[in-house]
C-alpha cells in the first residue's frame, strides 16, 4: 500500500472511499482517476498549489510573443534530457524532428520541444532554441559534439494582423525566458494568435495556451500544456456547455457546429487556419514506446474538449515527455493512471486556454461573451 502524506490545510484531497464510489470528477471533463483500494490518491490544483507543466521536475517553460502582430512561440526545455514520444492525429500537421521520436529509432532523449505560430515558417524558431542549448553544452553526444534534439510543431495564425512569423531570435528568446514558474496562459507564446470555431466559415473566437495537471500522493506528476487553435468548438465535457467556438446570428450566438453538421449543414470553413498542439509530461521514468503511447492516449482529451477534433484541416500534434526524476513505471495500474491523467490534463488545459484568452479586434474571448 502506498504511504500516506498529510495534506496541508487548504488543499483539496479525495478520500479512498470517494475515489471508490466514483462520486466526484477531478477536473472539468475528466474521468474519475479511481484505482484499487491501495492506489495513490490524486490532488487537483488549488489556490495554494496549481499543477502545471513546470510541476514536472526537470522541465521549464518559456514564452516569447512578437510585438508586430499576434503570434509567438513557446519552448518546453528539458536540460537534462527527457524521453520523448509524439502522436499526430490531424491531417494537416507542420512538424520538425518527429521521426526520431518513433520507438524503433535510435535517439532516446530530447532537450526541448517548440510549440509555435506562423505555420511552417514558424519552424525556424526551433533553430534559435538549438543555438541557445548548444551554447550551454546541452545535447546528444556525437563524438566531440553536442547536438540539441529539439522537435517542434506549428499552428496556423498567419494573416491575423499580418504575415510575420516566429524567427530563430524569437525561439532563442523563449528559451532564455524558460523557468520553473507556472507558465502564463492565454494570449502568449504559441497561443498569441490562436483562434477557435472556424469550421463553418463564420465568426471565430479567441483561443490561447493553457496548462493543467495532477499530483499524486506517491509523488507522480502528470501535466499538459496546450495551444488551442482548433477548427471546431471548445466544449466543457463535464457540463456539455459550449465555451467558445463558431458564432452566427443577430445578436451573435454560439452555433454548436456538431449539431448543425448532424442536422445536415455543410462545412465551409477556413482550411489552413487551424491546429492544436501541445505537450504532456510526467516525472516518472518511461520507455520511448511508452511515451509514444502516452502521446496517443492524450489525444483523447482533445476529442473530449474540441468538437470536432482532428479534422482534415487541423494538424493536431501532441508530444509526450518523461523526465525520469521519479521511479520507473512497471505495474499496469500505474500506466493506466498516468494515461488517464494525461487525457484529463489535456481537457483542462484546453479549457484554461480559452478561458484565459483576451479578445482581439473582431475576435471576442469567452470571458467577454460570458461563456467562460
Amino acid at each position: 500500500m502506498a504511504s500516506m502524506r498529510r495534506v496541508p490545510e487548504g488543499k483539496f484531497h479525495l478520500s479512498r472511499r470517494e475515489l471508490a464510489l466514483g462520486g466526484l470528477m477531478l477536473l472539468p471533463g475528466a474521468e474519475l482517476l479511481a484505482r484499487s483500494a491501495g492506489a495513490p490518491m490524486a490532488r487537483i490544483a488549488t489556490q495554494d498549489e496549481r499543477i502545471t507543466l513546470t510541476s514536472v521536475s526537470g522541465l521549464t517553460v518559456g514564452h516569447h510573443t512578437r510585438d508586430d502582430r499576434p503570434t509567438g512561440c513557446t519552448v518546453v526545455v528539458a536540460e537534462a534530457g527527457a524521453v520523448g514520444g509524439v502522436a499526430v492525429r490531424g491531417a494537416a500537421p507542420g512538424t520538425r524532428e518527429i521521426a526520431l521520436l518513433s520507438p524503433e529509432n535510435t535517439v532516446e532523449e530530447v532537450h526541448a520541444v517548440v510549440l509555435t505560430g506562423g505555420s511552417a515558417l514558424g519552424l525556424a524558431s526551433a533553430d534559435g532554441v538549438v543555438g541557445v542549448l548548444r551554447e550551454r553544452g546541452i545535447g546528444y553526444r556525437a563524438g566531440q559534439h553536442r547536438i540539441p534534439i529539439v522537435p517542434a510543431a506549428v499552428l496556423f495564425d498567419i494573416g491575423l494582423g499580418g504575415d510575420s512569423h516566429p524567427t530563430p531570435a524569437d525561439g532563442a528568446a523563449a528559451c532564455r525566458n524558460a523557468s520553473s514558474a507556472p507558465p502564463a496562459e492565454g494570449n502568449v507564446g504559441a497561443g498569441a494568435g490562436a483562434t477557435v470555431g472556424k469550421l463553418m466559415g463564420g465568426g471565430s473566437m479567441k483561443g490561447g495556451i493553457g496548462t493543467a495537471g495532477f499530483r499524486f500522493d506517491d509523488g507522480t506528476v502528470v501535466a499538459a500544456l496546450v495551444a488551442v487553435n482548433c477548427r471546431g468548438d471548445v466544449r466543457d465535457p463535464r457540463t456539455g456547455r459550449l465555451v467558445a467556438g463558431a458564432r452566427a446570428g443577430q445578436p451573435p450566438a454560439l452555433r454548436d457546429v456538431e449539431a448543425e453538421i448532424l442536422a445536415g449543414a455543410v462545412t465551409t470553413g477556413n482550411a489552413g487556419e487551424n491546429t492544436t498542439i501541445g505537450v504532456v509530461a510526467t516525472n516518472r521514468a518511461l520507455r520511448k514506446v511508452d511515451c509514444s503511447r502516452l502521446a496517443s492516449v492524450a489525444h483523447d482529451g482533445l476529442a473530449r474538449a474540441i468538437v470536432p477534433a482532428h479534422t482534415r484541416f487541423d494538424g493536431d500534434t501532441l508530444f509526450a515527455l518523461a523526465t525520469g526524476t521519479g521511479p520507473a513505471v512497471q505495474e499496469t495500474r500505474d500506466f493506466d493512471r498516468i494515461e488517464v491523467a494525461a487525457a484529463a490534463a489535456v481537457v483542462e488545459a484546453v479549457l484554461r486556454a480559452v478561458r484565459a484568452a483576451d479578445s482581439l479586434p473582431g475576435i471576442p474571448s469567452a470571458t467577454e461573451w460570458g461563456t467562460a
